[in-house]
């Protein structure tokens, strides 16, 4: 054999290590490590300190192309920055945030180049790239000041300049030596004072005016608010970079620029307490007196009124200036705005004069599908808050066509009207599985509850941006005005938890309480499922499929998919097809005078009105669904599930999904109507190979639903009970799901 020579560059450490690190926030994470893993990576090792279980899961599936270092979701950034850092074997260390990208090649061509620079250089300068919700790609403010810089390298204090880029760390890539040397300084949870720092500390830097780096600007909204202490430490930011900075003339100068700069933008921002903004000011005023350049001059005009003011502490009289701008701002607003119509004028006019008057902790305002009657998840709370809070008044909010199919004695409103808008106006709780109208106001005091309705499949909020049949028309800067009144989300999984995070970004807190409207697969016993197969008329021993497809967003109206016709026949005798068409649409298409015929026959039964949909599932035997999220409702029972598929990939690339369905279906699949038929007259809807999907399906989407969603949320939102306190998710394998037709029966 001829003998094995080993490869002398097998050991070589890389030019760079890119160290991704942090929790996995909104979902960027996986979009980040994708773009890395997608080309190659020539002197490049990655190296991710994932925090938390969500990101631990979206690394590993990179492993082992890069290097996954798991930390506990009490992990800050700072930590996951050194344990990237000590695990790097490169020779330059690129630190990037796991909610920022980067560029496609960016990392061969950074590590290519810190091969061109002497041993001298500290830090290399990159420019990036920002982005937001709205758009992706934007360039920075950079690019020119790196360019004037050039490529050679150089000393801050020629060029304080530089400290005008923006202080990202991720914009800043650091000799491993240097690092380790000022690790102590720059391992700090506030990163501008780290990209700050680097600049500071270094013997020399170099630039590279190309977009290597990512910078994605989550929403101010989504993010918690800042804490006084956090707000003061901007203050004590500049106070210690200005320490570093002593005896360094220029550097010292555009130092005290950014600092004015910042304190005045900061105290600028509203929601700030009074206490918390004249306590800022005044720290500011005292280190803008302390660190004051000699023979420093302001700028004309307004800024510099605003900086004599902030150097003086004149606290009142900025808060004078401030209002009068506001004032002026205000009056040119309503010039451009122009008069309401009239209707409109009268409609503000109700609402406002409601609004006047105090919050009712008594009442609550519910409602469902787009104010379409007592259904879903606000039904199931609104039926547990007069169980455990019967002191609290619920007000549905119906369409005047809704209204006469209201359970009797519901308290209800149209839409419009004055009572309408008074009980908005009033109500302490208000609940909805869609959103109340943009005009509705978020009072001080008032709790909003959003309940969804259904796990998420296919992309919802911001993340059907890039699907253009399912973003048409809607405005997703109206969208998030609402989003941002929500106090409590429920949840029926962590991937749903997930995944609203990611479309609906704000600061809402996610309860993981489970369905509401899912309590009942767990609590309806045989008499319920006799009772639910009687009303559907379904005869003793008949087989019951329950067929329930999705709306596409590519289609016009309902479009059937199976000739039901030919499917009942083949079925025989024996099955009952329970037809339900999306709620989209007025209900099923005509049928044709064969399947009029099965109808007469009790065969097939449109039930594409029938309420609650939960009975139509207690009554069937097995569910057969494409897209709908009634699967992930259905699989609480641990019933069989077949899905039928026939056009997967066009809704998938039209309408984008969150997870392959077709890998990890509930049960089997089938991409035609004769494959569906072959399914439903064999075994294969019902066998153990059936059943292992279900349950792998149970596990992951059926996590918090155990029968006492309900419960939970009334108890957390109504009565004010901590989190601990509520009756714990018990593990799937101890919850006993509503009994099947057939046990129904025997028993």
């Amino acid at each position: 054999m001829p003998e094995t020579v080993p490869d002398p560059f097998a050991e070589r450490a890389p030019a760079l290590s890119v160290v991704v690190h942090g929790r996995n926030v909104q979902d960027h994470l996986p979009a980040l490590l994708d773009s890395l893993d997608a080309h190659p990576l020539t002197g490049v090792e990655v190296i991710v300190a994932a925090v938390g279980d969500w990101a631990r899961e979206v690394a590993e599936r990179h492993a082992p192309a890069f290097t996954v270092l798991p930390l506990p979701d009490g992990a800050g950034d700072a930590a996951a920055r050194s344990a990237g850092a000590a695990r790097a074997r490169g020779r330059w260390l690129h630190f990037v945030h796991a909610k920022d990208g980067v560029p496609v090649g960016a990392p061969p061509a950074v590590a290519a180049h810190t091969g061109t620079l002497p041993d001298t250089v500290d830090v290399l300068l990159l420019d990036h790239v920002r982005s937001s919700w709205r758009a992706s790609g934007l360039p920075s403010p950079d690019g020119p000041r790196l360019a004037r810089a050039g490529r050679a390298d150089l000393a801050l204090d020629d060029r304080a300049a530089l400290l005008r880029l923006t202080p990202l760390l991720g914009s800043r890539v650091l000799r491993a030596g240097f690092w380790r040397a000022h690790e102590r300084l720059l391992t700090t949870e506030d990163e501008p004072f780290a990209a700050y720092a680097a600049l500071l500390l270094a013997d020399r830097v170099a630039c590279l005016p190309h977009p290597a780096y990512e910078d994605r600007r989550l929403r101010h909204e989504s993010l918690p608010p800042p804490t006084p202490a956090q707000r003061y430490a901007l203050v004590d930011r500049y106070e210690a970079l200005l320490g570093l900075a002593a005896g360094r003339t220029a550097v010292h100068g555009v130092l005290y620029d950014l600092m004015v700069r910042d304190c005045l933008h900061t105290f600028a921002r509203a929601g700030m307490p009074d206490d918390v903004a004249r306590e800022f000011f005044h720290r500011a005023s005292v280190t803008a007196r302390r660190h004051r350049p000699e023979g420093l001059r302001h700028p004309a005009g307004l800024e510099g009124v605003r900086r004599s003011l902030l150097e003086e502490g004149a606290y009142g009289k900025y808060r004078a200036l401030q209002s009068a701008n506001h004032a002026r701002r205000g009056v040119r607003s309503a010039v451009r705005t122009g008069r309401h119509r009239a209707g409109t004028r009268l409609r503000t006019l109700q609402y406002r004069g409601a609004l006047a008057r105090p919050v009712d902790p008594h009442l609550a305002v519910f409602s469902a599908y787009w104010n379409r009657g007592v259904a879903c998840n606000p039904a199931a709370i609104a039926a547990k808050l007069a169980e455990l809070a019967p002191s609290v008044h619920p007000v549905w909010v119906v369409t005047a066509a809704g209204a006469a199919l209201l359970p009797p004695g519901t308290d209800h409103v149209v839409p419009g009207t004055r009572r309408y808008w008074e009980v908005l106006a009033r109500a302490k709780y208000l609940v909805n599985n869609v959103n109340f109208p943009d005009a509705v106001v978020k009072r001080p005091g008032a709790v909003h509850l959003q309940t969804h309705h259904g796990t998420p499949l296919k992309r919802m909020g911001l993340d059907q941006l890039p699907y253009p049949a399912a973003a048409h028309g809607l405005d997703f800067q109206a969208l998030l005005e609402r989003v941002d009144k929500w106090d409590y989300s429920v949840s029926a999984n962590s991937h749903s938890t997930r995944m609203w995070q990611r479309a609906y970004p704000s600061r809402h807190i996610s309860l993981d309480h489970g369905y509401p409207r899912n309590d009942v697969y767990y609590t309806a016993g045989p008499a319920e499922v006799r009772a639910a197969r009687a009303r559907l008329g379904i005869a003793p021993g008949r087989r019951a499929v329950l067929y329930a497809p999705t709306h596409r967003d590519y289609e016009a109206g309902w479009t059937p998919r199976l000739d039901l016709a030919a499917l009942a026949d083949r079925l025989g005798e024996d099955t009952v097809l329970l037809v339900r068409a999306h709620y989209f649409y007025d209900g099923a298409a005509s049928p044709p005078a064969p399947l009029a015929g099965l109808r007469r026959t009790g065969r097939l039964v449109d039930v594409s009105s029938y309420e609650p949909v939960e009975e139509l599932c207690l009554a069937a035997d097995a569910l057969v669904t494409d897209y709908s999220s009634i699967m992930f409702d259905y699989a609480n029972l641990d019933r069989p599930i077949v899905v039928h598929a026939d056009d997967w990939e066009t809704y998938r690339t039209t309408r984008g999904v969150y997870f392959d369905l077709m890998a990890e279906a509930p049960g089997p699949v089938a991409r035609s109507q004769a494959e569906l038929t072959e399914i439903l007259t064999t075994d294969a809807w019902h066998d153990a190979r059936a059943a292992k999907a279900r349950t792998a399906f149970r596990r992951r989407f059926c996590e918090y639903d155990d029968g006492h969603a309900a419960e939970r949320v009334v108890r957390r939102v109504f009565l004010g009970e901590d989190e601990r306190t509520l009756p714990p998710v018990l593990p799937i394998e101890d919850r006993t799901p509503a009994p099947s037709p057939e046990e129904a029966r025997a028993s």
